[in-house]
Parts: C-alpha cells; sequence; structure tokens
C-alpha cells in the first residue's frame, strides 16, 4: 500500500510539474529594459553593484537599487514615460546613426 502510494505522489509531482512547464512556456514575456541608466536615478547600472531588477505592468525595469524600486512605484505612470521617451531617443539616435553613408568621416582627412 505504501508503495503504491508513493508511486501516486511522485506521478501526481511529475505531471503538477509538467502542468506548471507548460504554464510558463504560454505565459507572455515581459518587454525587456534596454537602458544602461537607473530610470529613478539616472546613474548607470551596475556602478553601486549589480542592477536590481523587478517586472512592472509587463516590463522588465533595472534600477541601480532597492531604494529607486520605492521611488518609482510612488508613480509608475511616470517613470514608465520616461523610459518609453528615453528609449525612443536612444532608438532615434541610433537611426541616425545609420542613416550617414559607410565612409562619412574619411574624407575629412584624405
Amino acid at each position: 500500500m505504501t508503495k503504491i502510494f508513493t508511486t501516486m505522489l511522485a506521478l501526481a509531482a511529475f505531471a503538477g510539474s509538467a502542468i506548471a512547464a507548460d504554464v510558463a512556456a504560454d505565459a507572455p514575456k515581459s518587454k525587456p529594459y534596454t537602458l544602461t541608466t537607473c530610470i529613478v536615478s539616472g546613474d548607470k547600472l551596475g556602478e553601486m553593484g549589480d542592477a536590481v531588477v523587478v517586472t512592472r505592468e509587463g516590463r522588465e525595469i533595472k534600477f541601480c537599487c532597492k531604494g529607486c524600486i520605492k521611488d518609482f512605484d510612488k508613480d509608475p505612470a511616470k517613470f514608465l514615460k520616461k523610459i518609453d521617451e528615453a528609449e525612443a531617443k536612444v532608438k532615434a539616435d541610433a537611426g541616425a546613426k545609420t542613416d550617414k553613408p559607410a565612409n562619412a568621416g574619411h574624407g575629412a582627412h584624405h
């Protein structure tokens, strides 16, 4: 009887982990944080140790320290807007750099 119970318990645990894995695979991934600075303090990420990573409103957000999470949570809409604006600026700047001809800077020293 104990052997049957142990076998049933093992099968139930296996089935539960398989279901959990399926749910995790179907869960939407959070939008990655692409900035190199803390959106609250403006400090470069990693200068105070490893960045603190959290997920808010389906987005990954990286902070320089746990204290900045508290400030973020006081007005998340304000900081999410700042993230969107900063990411758009980075994207626009990157696009402007790639729009130049490949050898645009070469003419100066030839």
